[in-house]
């Protein structure tokens, strides 16, 4: 581990970035931790370890690499002017959030002249595999930075992909997320039809793994989310809507026709507006079951 890159101020202890951080702090990294909730840093620094920053430029001002692991790009834009006066060159920020690549390439265009770096670096797997440090990272940005930076991506994930240049992380996050958002809405559709022409919602899926229907929502998502009734994985719907309407804006800022995408968008916009607030992504098999009238695993 370089010891240019021990300070790290990882800004948002939610979901999954309380187990990312945490995966940094077990590394050996001196990790401040900073978060918009009222006392979930000193939560975190108790039951962790590292330093509870009193504030986003506190945790900022000291570190050598600055994390923003937060819901959108408007988060992210507003940590960067609350810390804007503590940055120092030689810093790097990497962006963890799933946020708009344009967002990201504007920021890294505001502070190269002050000599800071940025990255994007999103990422994939889940609550689950954020704890056991197994994530899917993408990251763009400049090639030498990643390379200085690729100790502590390795903390947290054991894939690191490099795209391209910075915001191609967060582009090919949209779209990976546009991949399991149609897969989940097919598969559950799938389960629907198959339950009304009399078969085992249960055993469909575990057909669909033994076959080529297998996809991320048949093997992780159908049996321990949506007919275990749980709809717990820890991945907001309107999270899902808000990576969806990036993978849009990026096929529109270059022109690419998304019939298929937008569909897909609209149904899971639609889900989220019927559901309600704070409803899991999985919940969204609740819509399909409505339009049907039907409970997948019902027997009644």
């Amino acid at each position: 581990m370089s010891a240019a890159l021990r300070r790290i101020a990882f800004i948002g202890l939610g979901n999954m970035g309380w187990p990312m951080a945490a995966r940094l702090q077990q590394a050996g990294f001196e990790v401040a931790v900073s978060d918009a909730v009222p006392g979930r840093a000193d939560d975190f620094a108790a039951r962790i370890g590292g330093v509870a920053a009193a504030d986003v430029a506190a945790a900022a001002g000291g570190a050598d690499v600055i994390i923003t692991m937060v819901p959108t790009s408007a988060h992210v834009v507003g940590i960067i002017d609350a810390i804007r006066s503590r940055l120092r060159p030689g810093q790097i920020v990497i962006d963890m959030s799933s946020g708009a690549p344009a967002a990201t390439q504007k920021i890294a265009a505001e502070l190269e002249p002050l000599g800071i770096t940025v990255l994007d670096a999103p990422v994939s797997g889940g609550v689950s595999r954020a704890i056991t440090g197994e994530l899917a990272i993408m990251s763009g940005g400049d090639p030498a930075a990643l390379d200085r930076v690729d100790p502590l991506l390795r903390a947290m994930g054991n894939t690191i992909h490099r795209i391209g240049p910075v915001g191609s992380g967060q582009a090919m996050k949209a779209l990976n997320n546009l991949v399991s958002a149609g897969g989940f809405l097919i598969a559950v559709e799938a389960l629907v039809i198959g339950q009304q022409f009399g078969l085992d919602p249960a055993v469909m899926t575990d057909v669909l793994n033994a076959s080529t229907g297998m996809n991320n929502t048949t093997q992780k998502k159908l049996k321990q989310f949506v007919l275990s009734r749980k709809f717990d994985s820890g991945f907001g719907l309107d999270l899902m809507v808000k990576d969806l309407s990036i993978a849009l804006e990026v096929g529109r800022d270059n022109a690419v026709p998304t019939p298929f995408a937008a569909l897909c968008r609209e149904m899971w916009a639609s889900a989220a507006a019927t559901l309600g607030k704070g409803e899991d992504h999985t919940a969204i098999a609740r819509l399909s079951e409505k339009l049907a009238g039907v409970t997948l695993g019902d027997k009644t």
